[in-house]
C-alpha cells in the first residue's frame, strides 16, 4: 500500500458518517484509521475534532501528542498554510549536518522543497504549492505530524 492509497483511505473514512474505523493488515504492515468517538476539545490550532486519527506501523504504535501552543496569536487573513500531506515525522533539513530547507523570512517558489516527512521508512520531500515568504514554522524538527496538520504559514507574493 502506498502513501497516496493511505491518504485516499483517510479522506474516505473522514467523509463517511457511518464508518468509524477501518483496519487493514498485510504480511508486515498494519493500518488502523479511527474517527474520534466523542468531540475533542481543541486546545491548539493543530487539533481538529473532525480529523480521523491514523496509526500505521508493523508493531503497535501510539500517536504522539501535538505540540501545545502557549497562546494562539492572531493570524493575518492573507496567509496561506502549507499542510502535511501525510502522517509521519517532520524534518526541517535533509540531514542533521545540513541547513534547513526554509527558515522564517525566506522567499519560496512553488515546487521548492520546504521539508521532509518520513513515513514508513520512506523520506518524502514536501514541495511548496505556493510562492511567497515563510512567516512561521508551526512544527518542531523531528516531531510527529498528522495528515492535514499545518506546517508553515506563507505570505503570498
Amino acid at each position: 500500500m502506498n502513501i497516496k492509497e493511505i491518504e485516499n483511505l483517510i479522506k474516505f473514512v473522514s467523509a463517511q458518517k457511518n464508518v468509524g474505523e477501518v483496519e487493514i493488515e498485510q504480511k508486515d504492515f498494519k493500518l488502523v484509521i479511527r474517527k474520534p468517538t466523542a468531540p475533542i476539545a481543541a486546545t491548539t490550532q493543530y487539533i481538529q475534532a473532525a480529523a480521523p486519527t491514523a496509526i500505521a506501523a508493523v508493531a503497535s504504535a501510539t500517536p504522539a501528542a501535538a505540540p501545545v501552543a502557549e497562546k494562539a496569536a492572531p493570524v493575518a487573513d492573507n496567509l496561506i498554510t502549507i499542510k502535511s500531506p501525510m502522517i509521519g515525522t517532520f524534518y526541517r533539513s535533509p540531514s542533521s549536518d545540513k541547513p534547513s530547507f526554509v527558515n522564517v523570512g525566506d522567499e519560496i517558489k512553488a515546487g521548492k522543497p520546504v521539508c521532509i516527512i518520513e513515513a514508513m521508512k520512506l523520506f518524502n520531500e514536501i514541495e511548496s504549492e505556493v510562492s511567497g515568504k515563510i512567516v512561521k514554522v508551526l512544527v518542531d524538527n523531528a516531531t510527529p505530524v498528522e495528515y492535514d496538520q499545518p506546517l508553515f504559514l506563507v505570505e503570498p507574493n
